[in-house]
């Protein structure tokens, strides 16, 4: 018996331990390898975009002109920007007294909630510097002229600096990182390595940080798993057809519009958290456009052709395959504006086909963008061009991106600290997995949405925009409509979104959700409500006189949408309209070719 217990607690132990050294060394080494050979890739591509050689969402040159063209506004008041630093060196003083002296307590902010950061007077006194130093450093950036391009970029990128400096960010400082290392015997970092050249193997030299369990879900499988057919299929799109889940339906069929920014199925997740299923459950017939994943031979494909081959394509197939002439329309982000901009085109003609209309965290008017803005104008416009002159198209990397920058420490940092800090894996979501299956986009459509669209604010400006020949004008636009904004929506903000109010002549009805661009949107009826919604009957000027009177809702907002759906239709249901059984030729099972592709 003793000497079982010497031996494991003896050399047994100290044998254990040199062999785990022994294999961990070995991956190290291994990861070293694949380290080397990824890096000179990685050295390349960053020189090259830091150079202009190489398109990068961020312009270097742009950005060093902000800062420049910023200082006088800082030189002007000087006396201010000493009381500012001043301030911020007592207020950095203070943390750190507070930290040793046990006073410093919890904070809201995500990046230090982990309890170990408040245990530790070190921690503490590192956590509530960093805080004091971003609160000092916006206070001391409030005094830069508002509205301007220059002022919003300095803002941006410091606080992107201040992000990445925060102690959370460094093994060193992290104590949680740090206890992890110390209890997995250093497996941890290792994990973290091996997750970091994952990552910069995947990207080819970029840093494609994983966001979420790629193995975690398959479409068609996982997602996508609503029954239906594809019965129209042109070179841009595939026109899907679900199956019934009720015995009759309403006369007007309704069609979704996804963004073709990513894939079409952010509408059918899963069972529980698909809008498709949902409306189908409230007795609609339902179309949906699944757009392809455009390539090479797609470059010369222009906002007019995403129009005429989606969803006036669309309608087409549906009357073929119902016999219905009139319907009912829905779109999401960039799908939303096609919508709305087909809606205006069709006024212009007389064309009644679409009865109610639908839009989903969808911005017509682009006064202001937000932070998007940060990255947009006519030389990075002209930068887009000469690139995709060689690609012709835009890869899905670059939105990804741009769209992580503006929710950095949700969408870089987190996952830097959980992937290469702890060693850990993304857990299965599948909203993440959504938003990383995105696609290219191809250079003409993009190009001109840019330009007409985002940076001419063309959509607002009756006549300015032609389509097909055709100029098109909001204001004519009279059916019904409801607008869905949503109020942490950082890529289409709400209060650019509530405009659309002012523009259509027809009756509006807007609801502001919950949260934010995508999880605002995707909040189906639960047992357990998450983010609730507001409602008010008229529509002020200001978006903020509107919400001052706004009525607040607990749940989901698709109810306050169907029951909006069904006061716009007096008409009798018809039997059950089976996809086989249509105008139309099946041509394969839901969810078809098109989302599959890479």
């Amino acid at each position: 018996m003793n000497d079982r217990v010497s031996e494991e607690t003896g050399p047994g132990v100290a044998n254990k331990a040199l062999e785990s050294f022994a294999e961990q060394s070995t991956e190290f080494m291994a990861l070293m390898g694949r380290l080397q050979a990824v890096a000179l890739r990685a050295q390349e591509t960053a020189k090259a975009k830091a150079s202009g050689e190489d398109f990068s969402i961020v312009d270097f040159r742009s950005v060093a002109e902000a800062y420049l063209r910023s200082l006088p506004a800082f030189f002007e008041r000087p006396l201010a920007s000493f009381e500012s630093m001043q301030r911020f060196w007592l207020d950095w003083a203070q943390a750190w007294q507070d930290a040793w002296s046990g006073e410093g307590g919890k904070v809201s902010d995500k990046r230090f909630r982990d309890r170990r950061w408040n245990a530790d007077p070190m921690a503490r006194g590192l956590r509530d510097s960093h805080l004091a130093l971003e609160r000092a450093t916006e206070s001391f950036l409030a005094r830069l002229p508002t509205g301007t391009k220059e002022s919003l970029r300095v803002k941006f990128y410091t606080r992107q600096l201040l992000s990445a400096l925060a102690p959370s960010n460094f093994l060193a400082l992290n104590p949680a990182a740090r206890e992890k290392l110390l209890e997995t015997e250093g497996r941890s970092l290792l994990d973290g390595l091996r997750n970091l050249v994952d990552d910069l193997e995947r990207g080819e030299g970029r840093l494609d940080i994983a966001t979420n369990d790629p193995s975690a879900f398959v479409v068609g499988r996982d997602l996508a798993t609503t029954p239906g057919k594809v019965v129209y299929e042109n070179s841009l799109m595939q026109l899907i057809h679900y199956e019934p889940r009720t015995e009759t339906q309403h006369k007007r069929p309704l069609l979704f519009v996804p963004p073709w920014i990513n894939k079409y199925y952010i509408f059918d997740m899963r069972p529980e958290n698909s809008m498709v299923r949902y409306m189908l459950d409230q007795g609609h017939s339902v179309f949906l456009i699944s757009w392809v994943n455009p390539t090479r031979e797609h470059a010369a494909l222009s906002f007019e052709d995403y129009m005429k081959l989606g969803p006036l394509s669309a309608l087409e197939a549906m009357e073929k395959a119902t016999g219905e002439k009139r319907f009912d329309i829905l779109g999401f982000c960039i799908g939303g504006i096609l919508v709305t901009a087909t809606l205006a085109w069709l006024a212009a003609r007389g064309d009644k086909r679409i009865v109610t209309a639908t839009t989903l965290a969808t911005m017509v008017d682009f006064t202001d963008v937000g932070e998007v803005g940060v990255f947009i104008d006519r030389d990075r416009l002209e930068a887009l061009r000469v690139h995709m002159a060689d690609t012709g198209y835009l890869e899905n990397y670059h939105l990804q991106d741009m769209f992580s920058m503006i929710r950095e420490n949700d969408l870089v940092w987190s996952f830097h600290v959980m992937n290469y800090l702890m060693g850990e894996k993304p857990p299965a979501f599948d909203l993440l997995f959504w938003n990383a299956d995105s696609t290219r986009l191809p250079a003409a459509m993009l190009l001109w949405y840019l330009e007409k669209v985002y940076i001419e604010n063309g959509l607002r400006k009756p006549g300015h925009l032609s389509l097909d020949g055709t100029p098109i004008d909001l204001s004519k636009i009279d059916v019904p409509f409801f607008v869905l904004a949503t109020k942490e929506d950082h890529i289409a903000p709400w209060t650019s979104i509530y405009p659309t109010t002012q523009l259509l002549s027809g009756e509006v009805k807007f609801v502001l959700g919950g949260s934010g661009h995508i999880a605002g949107v995707i909040n189906p009826p639960a047992s357990r409500p998450k983010y609730g919604y507001w409602t008010r009957n008229d529509y002020p000027e200001s978006s903020a006189d509107w919400f001052a009177g706004a009525e607040q809702h607990a749940g989901s907002w698709w109810p306050e949408w169907s029951a909006w759906m069904e006061a716009h239709d007096d008409e009798e249901r018809v039997p059950a309209r089976v996809p086989e059984k249509g105008g139309l030729k099946v041509i394969e099972e839901a969810p078809g070719r098109y989302v599959q592709a890479k």
